[in-house]
């Protein structure tokens, strides 16, 4: 099958691609033309089912298993993904994981492997494929970050770290590596629906999701893994050749309203500027 997409026979390795957004993305990437290696870390039932779509729309794809709390197994991915792809011209680093609890019940334990899976194994991993990219002439880089990074909330400051740490490291590394043809970019997804809110909120339910997305998310709804995925396809893409070091947040409008608005459908009651700005009454 011939394919003619945006990332037509290009190279791609997406790390945590067992689930969520970075299967999709995984996905997307192949319907837009791309060979693809996938990631997981844990149960292979998502990578490789997904590795069986790739094939049947006619590109090639594996998956390959790595614990990003071990260096050593995160270099050798990278070398897996070439060694199967050829080269690799995309890397979407969007394997992460989660933790909420308060300031001062962190344990080191719990800040290290964080910070080691957050940020330490994106940061190694893209430095085994950079060389490669030089050698070939460019690449695309795209680390996935959040709205953590940006905006603060109670009971996150070890995994908030980590996503601020992507933003800034996104940020130096785009101006190191741009002038060598390697573009690097980060994506702040919002609100995005994923197996794992099944999993640790009690009740969890799309029904009362969206409800709840109507009154806090000025689009009126949570995202969905299509929406970053398709954004990771751009950024990747010679549609975006003059986007280099940047944080694109995609969230539906939570970060551009203001916490201190009550209801931002309604028109406010209050009238601030009256008696000093004409036409204010």
């Amino acid at each position: 099958m011939s394919c003619v997409g945006r990332l037509a026979g290009r190279k791609a390795l997406v790390t945590g691609s067992g689930t969520g957004i970075g299967r999709e993305i995984a996905l997307e990437f192949a319907r837009q033309g791309a060979d693809v290696v996938l990631h997981y870390a844990h149960s292979d039932s998502g990578a490789n089912s997904a590795v069986r779509e790739i094939r049947e729309l006619g590109r090639q794809a594996a998956a390959f298993r790595a614990d990003f709390d071990d260096v050593d197994e995160v270099v050798a991915l990278g070398e897996s993904a070439v060694a199967f792809l050829g080269r690799v011209d995309c890397l979407v680093n969007n394997a992460g994981i989660t933790f909420n609890k308060p300031f001062l019940q962190v344990t080191r334990e719990q800040f290290d492997r964080m910070y080691h899976v957050n940020i330490r194994a994106q940061f190694f991993l893209t430095q085994r494929l950079v060389a490669g990219m030089e050698a070939q002439g460019g690449g695309a880089i795209c680390n996935l970050t959040s709205i953590h990074g940006v905006q603060g909330a109670p009971e996150h400051s070890v995994y908030a770290g980590t996503k601020g740490a992507i933003v800034a490291y996104t940020r130096s590394l785009a101006v190191e590596l741009a002038h060598k043809g390697i573009r690097v970019n980060a994506i702040a997804p919002g609100w995005v629906t994923v197996e794992n809110y099944y999993n640790v909120l009690p009740g969890f339910n799309e029904e009362d999701a969206r409800k709840d997305a109507a009154n806090k998310i000025p689009l009126g709804r949570p995202g969905v893994p299509l929406d970053i995925a398709r954004l990771a396809v751009f950024l990747c893409s010679d549609d975006a050749a003059y986007i280099v070091g940047q944080t694109i947040v995609a969230d539906g409008g939570t970060t551009a309203l203001m916490s201190l608005i009550s209801d931002f459908r309604n028109e406010s009651s209050a009238r601030f500027g009256k008696g000093y700005l004409p036409g204010v009454q």
